[in-house]
């Protein structure tokens, strides 16, 4: 089987962390977003996978090549010159989807994280006689989203899609997870156009599309606050299927992942919610909750973090204080500096505490 994944272009959403790198390469949970889609498809015998992408393909295939090693799976680019929204990538990318033998494939968002229930996904999609299987997930609030609708009678067939209704209609919006036939390649023209406006309403019309609902979590993880909420719903996930790679210990307050590396001081309370990266240190006395530290990052003495992204080594001083906060790579806050709510670029200085939310320039 293949699969492609949309990886989409500059990741602006996701600044000050893709000014260093590709969105699919910034690390989420210590291993690079991108890595967690592919060990998944790997699992389910998916044995190559093209990355639409647009911007910095040679960064992303350099960085990959050591997996394509260790997994044992093929890893190829198809480079966009123009953008072509979310389906336009798929007609550009149809020489290396279609080997003849009509195989459905994988097409993934890459910003989305979930437990990939790929397995169970394949099996549903060869329950029906349709064309294409979308994985939907449940929401609280659909009207912010737009939202599949299912046909009564068989309740997993697609009838239509309702862009933020103001009256209820479902509360089941796209996942980003597709299963695709073959065929469903000849509905798309190499221009820019949407599979979630174009191309899956006119296979909904035809009564080819089927909608599977997604066990476990979900979360779109291309924004920083995003991000945070879908590391929170991922650390849960492993302490319910592998909490034996959770942290344990007297300083470990629920679900923390530390790399193996990482060096603890003493005194520290660490978590919940908190995902500490290869290389770093964290000095005695720190206090660390609902956040992200990734790799090289050290923190000193008495200093705390919460609900913030703390990027490649970078430096938080003694006693600062780092709340709501996204900061880029290679950045240093000094001794006794509050800062909450707001960006710091990459190799950035702060010297003072800044207390409104901004964008240090």
């Amino acid at each position: 089987m293949k699969a492609l994944i949309l990886v989409g272009g500059f990741g602006t959403r996701l600044h000050p962390l893709t000014l260093s790198f590709p969105k699919p390469l910034v690390d989420f949970a210590n291993k690079p977003i991108v890595l967690h889609q592919i060990e998944a498809l790997k699992e389910v015998g998916v044995t190559e996978v093209i990355l639409a992408i647009n911007y910095q393909p040679e960064v992303m295939i350099s960085f990959l090549k050591e997996y394509e090693d260790k997994l044992g799976i093929k890893i190829r680019c198809s480079q966009e010159t123009e953008p072509l929204g979310t389906a336009g990538p798929l007609a550009l990318a149809r020489d290396k989807l279609v080997d003849g033998s009509g195989e459905p494939f994988f097409v993934l968002n890459c910003d989305v994280i979930s437990e990939y229930p790929f397995a169970e996904l394949i099996q549903f999609h060869k329950s029906h006689d349709g064309e294409a299987t979308i994985m939907v997930t449940k929401v609280d609030e659909p009207s912010k989203y737009g939202v599949v609708v299912m046909d009564e009678d068989s309740g997993r067939r697609v009838d239509r899609f309702v862009e933020k209704p103001k009256v209820f209609v479902g509360n089941k919006i796209n996942a980003g997870i597709y299963l695709l036939n073959p065929s469903v390649l000849d509905r798309i023209e190499l221009r820019q156009t949407s599979m979630e406006k174009e191309v899956f309403p006119k296979i909904a019309s035809d009564k080819l599309l089927y909608a599977m609902v997604l066990p476990g979590f979900w979360m779109d993880i291309g924004q920083p606050e995003d991000y945070i909420t879908g590391q929170c719903l991922y650390l849960d996930s492993l302490r319910k299927k592998a909490s034996t790679k959770l942290a344990a210990g007297r300083h470990i307050v629920g679900n923390v992942l530390i790399h193996e590396n990482a060096v603890i001081g003493e005194g520290c309370i660490i978590g919940p919610d908190v995902a500490i990266g290869p290389g770093c240190v964290i000095d005695s006395g720190v206090k660390l909750s609902r956040c992200t530290v990734m790799r090289g990052v050290l923190i000193q003495e008495q200093a705390s973090v919460s609900s913030s992204i703390i990027g490649w080594r970078s430096t938080v001083g003694q006693r600062a204080q780092i709340e709501n906060m996204t900061i880029g790579e290679g950045v240093h806050v000094y001794d006794k500096v509050h800062i909450n709510g707001g960006v710091v670029p990459p190799h950035r200085e702060i010297k003072s505490s800044i207390l409104t939310h901004e964008t240090v320039k």
